[in-house]
């Protein structure tokens, strides 16, 4: 087992440890922050799953909280490591560019959560929290860009799922500035998130396990988060236009 690997399945045996503990010590606990906002996570399936993260980070939280730490302070962080994973994917450590995307992730969650601790949560937060989020996706498919670049179909897929991604988060922006909630749907930033990192943390083991070359598994990781990226795309576009048809002929 590499390194790596063994760094991986460490990780995740703490957190199907943390799980158990989190069932049986804390049965029907309910994060507040996340009920109120709704768990959309795998269209509500990972309801569990949400609740679990929340209370996993809460020691980081306060810590971070009791440190003077700032929105603006994990905004950054989300966006160094946004950059620090495309660099590194693109160098052909995708492994180490997987812990990237999963920390920029992490600092997104805090950034919030903190803002609305501190009692500053404000349309600036709002804006620069989703927008930074679309550089921090970019540059993770920059990377993949990248590293993909001589593969047949690579640079397409990637493609796809670069601008997939984008769809999803401009046909809801557009439906808000309408008064139509466009939410919803298969593939958003958190399966997007979730499916990218454990492409790239999961990759190398097992595309050498099928007797693949390494970013074999990442490369239908990639094909999946596109198809269901113009697929939530779709949804939401078509969802927004008939209530607002709705509107017009009423």
């Amino acid at each position: 087992m590499t390194p790596s690997l063994a760094v991986l399945a460490a990780v995740l045996g703490l957190a199907v440890l943390s799980m158990v503990v989190f069932a049986l010590a804390h049965r029907g606990r309910r994060d507040a922050d996340a009920a109120r906002k709704g768990s959309s996570l795998l269209l509500g399936a990972g309801d569990f799953l949400v609740h679990w993260f929340m209370w996993a980070i809460g020691p980081v939280e306060r810590a971070l909280a009791a440190m003077g730490t700032t929105p603006d302070h994990m905004n950054a962080g989300g966006l160094l490591f946004g950059i620090l994973s495309g660099v590194l994917i693109g160098l052909g450590h995708l492994e180490a560019g997987g812990w990237a995307i999963a920390l920029a992730g992490v600092c997104d969650i805090l950034d919030g959560r903190l803002a609305r601790q501190q009692g500053v949560a404000s349309p600036y937060g709002k804006f620069i929290d989703s927008t930074l989020d679309r550089f921090v996706e970019t540059f993770a498919f920059l990377g993949f860009a990248v590293y993909f670049g001589s593969r047949p179909w690579g640079p397409l897929v990637v493609a796809a799922g670069l601008g997939g991604s984008l769809l999803v988060s401009y046909a809801q922006a557009r439906g808000e500035t309408v008064d139509v909630s466009g939410s919803g749907g298969l593939m958003q930033r958190a399966e997007r998130l979730l499916l990218t990192l454990l492409g790239c943390l999961l990759d190398p083991a097992l595309s050498r396990a099928l007797g693949q070359p390494e970013g074999t598994v990442l490369f239908w990781v990639l094909v999946v988060v596109a198809a269901g990226s113009f697929g939530t795309a779709v949804h939401r576009t078509m969802f927004i236009a008939r209530r607002l048809r709705g509107r017009t002929l009423s």
